[in-house]
């Protein structure tokens, strides 16, 4: 089996499930319950966000455990700008976003807040003079994401705070982070808020992150018995266990792990550039990790499931939008055909270079049998 779907998930890994296991034998108790076991279970929360809080280099207090990233962007910029509504109505986000974000927007829409989306260049980076004119008095918040799910496309996010904070020092500046941990350095310092997803980083699903600077004020979206939480309900103390080990396993030796995924990056783009039809879309700022290409003459889901035959395993665009047209391949090139026949291929330090061989061989076989179908 080869796997080359990990923008979309991770496997877990042994010692992050051995701790998720242990916590789940050791410390079942809830945490907000007042007898020994209950704060035994506190302090094991305690322990992992101090640190997750050192790791990132911000203060316990910051950092707030959800289910997932999209719930971290909807508390980040729902209950951001619930909270901060009376300075202005003005949200920017980019066009090449996750698709949560454009949901969360659309919401914020029929509430009479106003969304503007920036432009970007050719190869996918906010154009920073559109950014510049796209701010007003108004703005109360700036989403961008660090790293696009699609293309890969790494936004320069400290060069991005510093044209928010010159135009307008009083707007949030919000970025989902969730393609970029695990894959690239990342300073927390350079945003106020920002989203993550602990299964993307080989951790378990149902946990997420989400960093609010303190000094960043925040109305709750859900409500519980606690009216001081800002997210209220029994945390889940396995996986905030889990999520401090993948953090700290996840960020080890990323130069390496780079160098290494960014050699099986370029011999996958070499082989396949020599097709005619197949376009590479991921840009010169992409990250090594994500690979987005287009077969202008197959239909995606067609390909992925016959390379399903030999036990490989890709993806189209997000998962979360899975078998939709690309809306960032779209806002890139403005090529609907180019948009619709997506395959994304990503990559880890696990994948190995006989398995990237093995790949080649079978979309080589896939392609031109399918191919060979499309013509006749």
């Amino acid at each position: 089996m080869i796997y080359l779907d990990y923008s979309a998930t991770t496997p877990i890994s042994f010692d992050v499930l051995d701790s998720y296991n242990k916590a789940s034998k050791d410390f079942f108790a809830n945490p907000n319950s007042l007898h020994g076991l209950g704060v035994k279970a506190r302090e094991l929360i305690n322990s992992a966000t101090k640190q997750i809080s050192e790791l990132f280099g911000v203060n316990e207090t910051e950092i707030f455990y959800t289910s997932g990233a999209t719930e971290s962007n909807n508390l980040a910029l729902i209950g951001t700008v619930f909270a901060n509504q009376k300075r202005g109505n003005h949200i920017i986000v980019s066009k090449l976003e996750h698709p949560s974000i454009y949901g969360i927007c659309s919401y914020l829409e029929k509430l009479g807040f106003e969304i503007s989306y920036v432009n970007h260049t050719e190869d996918g980076l906010v154009d920073f003079e559109d950014l510049r004119q796209k701010m007003r008095s108004t703005t109360i918040l700036v989403s961008i994401c660090a790293v696009n799910s699609e293309l890969g496309v790494r936004q320069p996010i400290k060069s991005i705070r510093q044209i928010i904070k010159k135009e307008n020092p009083n707007v949030i500046f919000h970025s989902d982070m969730t393609q970029a941990l695990g894959k690239i350095s990342i300073n927390l310092k350079d945003v106020d808020l920002a989203s993550f997803s602990i299964h993307k980083i080989y951790g378990p699903k149902g946990i997420g992150i989400l960093y609010k600077n303190v000094a960043v004020k925040m109305t709750p979206i859900i409500y519980g018995s606690n009216k001081e939480n800002l997210i209220p309900g029994t945390p889940a103390v396995p996986l905030i266990a889990a999520a401090a080990k993948a953090i700290r396993l996840g960020i080890q030796d990323l130069d390496r792990k780079e160098t290494f995924i960014r050699k099986l990056n370029e011999r996958i783009v070499e082989e396949l550039s020599l097709q005619p039809d197949i376009l590479i879309n991921s840009t010169k700022y992409a990250i090594p990790h994500i690979l987005n290409i287009s077969l202008l003459n197959i239909r995606p889901e067609t390909f992925i499931h016959a390379m399903e035959e030999y036990e490989i395993y890709l993806g189209t665009n997000t998962a979360c939008s899975s078998g939709e047209i690309s809306s960032s391949v779209m806002a890139l090139y403005d090529d609907k055909k180019r948009a619709s026949t997506t395959i994304r291929i990503s990559l880890s330090y696990l994948t190995t270079t006989e398995e990237i061989t093995r790949f080649l061989n079978c979309f080589q076989i896939v392609y031109k049998r399918l191919n060979s179908l499309m013509e006749d």
